[in-house]
């Protein structure tokens, strides 16, 4: 895991080299372990490295191979490396280093661009040609790895972060009308290739970017998530799946011990998390570390499931550590977590998320993590409500938006108004080939669209804060294409993540399979009480949030006059969204 950064000229002008240094400075805390930059008269690429393969000096980046005449940045983890590395020894290439790096160089020598699609794992990486001055840019599947774009004048530069695009300068900030209005129906979340800033663009996952010498590109898809099933899916039983996914769950977690350091595990307590720790200590690990965040009870609700993960931690001998995090705590560091984002995420997760990490990194630099189950397996409740659904884009948008078209009038100043951008990209999306029941369009609505831009990219941002790698094994391609062949029913039996559930049984204690989902929002955000409170209404009244004049002054000071009178259908504060946007841009843009 690392950040990578680039500078693409086409004009014939030289590579700001300042610039990229600042990128690469930026992006520090991705890599602690080493840096490197190659500059040339076209381009000129950044790498700030985080030591898990090959932690010898040879897989140092920006890699570059003469005999090829191609180099490479690379941010991810590659598991089935080992395996193509056998492949292209066979073919005749010959490795100066035991990671993933360089067997995607010569994989892509090998295979061409599609190379990717032999890839399992985490990736966004930049492969340069010396002599045509191509450059081929990639992000994985399930955008696991971010990848950002900024076009300049005469060029292009890209970034693992945002914030490290900033930093370079020369960067169009103003306030992209489009990402406003997803950003305030979708949960802060902005799919791509919008941003919040018209400056700055993100590759989509699964899409490769060529581009040539003199600035032409072109962009392609090279995966897409069916759920279209043959009749023996439909007609094979509840146990014969559970069997199947089993294993496929095994296979997924197992891939994710690749590494040359010790790989541990957050186990929040739920059955995810649990079920993974089950799955690596079945796999052989040993001394397994594992970590458990919780915060203080507040108003009868419990802020905790430390028992639940103490059961998990004793039933698989791991070494556990009990991370306790008091309100004042999550409150005090909260701009350090809002500094952290590469856009503004309003998940109460993420302050939380943020001071696991930074505990987790002081023993670990790899963990496995459960992200992705809910939207894979099928665990919220708006699934079950399209079941049959006779217009499900109507129903979907009611479920899941927090404001419709009619209220972002009255939000947003008339120059960001746009027509509605997020009910027509809701509909392409849900009505798009692939999934023709409901609940399958949801599924896949949410896996591919906003489980990237709200908990994986969440994930990666609060980790890599502290040069911690996360690992998502409920998003291995192979065992979400397998989950996509499972009928919906499986999915959505027992209250929700049925088939998963009862996979789960067979590894991990039944206690913590059966009881309620837990969910421990933090109060001072959910409801904006207190310091909190104050540092919102400061932000949002203050001159440059006047000056930048995105939202209208009434509907703002409704919102402060009774903050808890205003939230989501999916129990968010609205207030808070505005006030975040407000506090990320003030850290960010300024």
């Amino acid at each position: 895991m690392c950040g990578i950064a680039g500078e693409i000229r086409f004009d014939g002008e030289p590579v700001d080299v300042a610039a990229l240094s600042r990128m690469n400075e930026r992006q520090q805390p991705r890599g602690p372990d080493g840096q490197g930059l190659q500059v040339s008269d076209r381009f000129g690429f950044g790498h700030r490295r985080l030591k898990i393969m090959d932690l010898s000096e040879a897989a140092q980046q920006p890699m570059f191979d003469p005999a090829l005449g191609a180099g490479i940045v690379f941010n991810g983890a590659v598991y089935n490396h080992a395996d193509l590395r056998e492949e292209l020894e066979a073919a005749g290439y010959h490795f100066h280093s035991t990671g993933d790096t360089e067997v995607l160089l010569k994989a892509w020598h090998a295979w061409g661009p599609d190379f990717v699609k032999r890839l399992n794992g985490m990736f966004a990486f930049a492969i340069w040609e010396r002599d045509s001055g191509r450059v081929l840019l990639g992000r994985d599947r399930l955008g696991i790895k971010p990848l950002y774009l900024a076009p300049i004048t005469g060029g292009l530069r890209f970034a693992s972060s945002l914030p490290a695009l900033l930093a370079a300068g020369g960067i169009d900030t103003a306030i992209d009308p489009v990402g406003l209005n997803h950003y305030l129906s979708l949960h802060a979340i902005v799919p791509p290739p919008h941003t919040l800033l018209r400056g700055v663009r993100k590759l989509a996952p699964g899409t490769l970017l060529q581009i040539e010498a003199d600035g032409t590109s072109k962009e392609h898809s090279f995966w897409s998530l069916s759920y279209e099933r043959d009749a023996a899916d439909e007609a094979r039983s509840f146990d014969d799946w559970r069997e199947i996914l089993l294993g496929g769950l095994r296979a997924a977690v197992k891939r994710r011990l690749v590494a040359d350091v010790p790989v541990g595990a957050l186990l929040s307590g739920g059955v995810d998390s649990s079920l993974i720790v089950g799955l690596m200590a079945e796999a052989g690990v040993r001394d397994l570390r594992t970590y458990n965040v919780g915060f203080e009870d507040v108003g009868g609700e419990k802020g905790n499931e430390f028992e639940y993960a103490d059961l998990v931690a004793q039933r698989f001998g791991t070494v556990h550590e009990r991370i306790f995090v008091p309100e004042a705590e999550l409150l005090n560091r909260l701009p350090e977590a809002i500094a952290a984002m590469s856009e503004p995420m309003v998940s109460h997760d993420c302050i939380g998320f943020y001071l696991l990490s930074e505990a987790v990194s002081r023993h670990s630099k790899v963990v496995q993590s459960g992200q992705g189950a809910d939207e894979v397996f099928g665990g919220y409740h708006w699934y079950p409500k399209l079941q049959g659904s006779t217009q499900p884009v109507a129903d979907y948008l009611a479920a899941f938006c927090d404001r419709d078209h009619a209220e972002m009038r009255d939000v947003v100043q008339d120059r960001y108004l746009t027509g509605d951008v997020t009910a027509s990209f809701i509909a392409s999306r849900l009505t798009a080939p692939g999934a023709s029941d409901p609940v399958d369009q949801a599924l896949r609505m949410d896996t591919t669209v906003m489980l990237v831009d709200d908990p994986v990219k969440r994930v990666d941002n609060m980790t890599m804060a502290f040069g911690l790698e996360a690992r998502v094994p409920f998003l291995d391609h192979e065992l979400v294409e397998l989950a996509a062949r499972i009928p919906a029913r499986h999915k959505l039996a027992g209250g929700g993540k049925g088939i998963l559930k009862e996979a789960a049984r067979s590894v991990i204690p039944s206690e913590v399979i059966d009881r309620p989902k837990g969910y421990f929002p933090v109060p001072a955000l959910k409801h904006l009480r207190g310091p909190v409170l104050e540092s919102v209404r400061d932000a949002l009244n203050s001159q440059a949030a006047r000056e930048r004049g995105l939202f209208r002054p009434t509907y703002v000071q409704q919102l402060l006059d009774d903050p808890s009178a205003h939230m989501t259908p999916l129990r968010g504060s609205k207030l808070w969204q505005l006030g975040l946007l407000e506090l990320w841009l003030q850290q960010h843009v300024r």
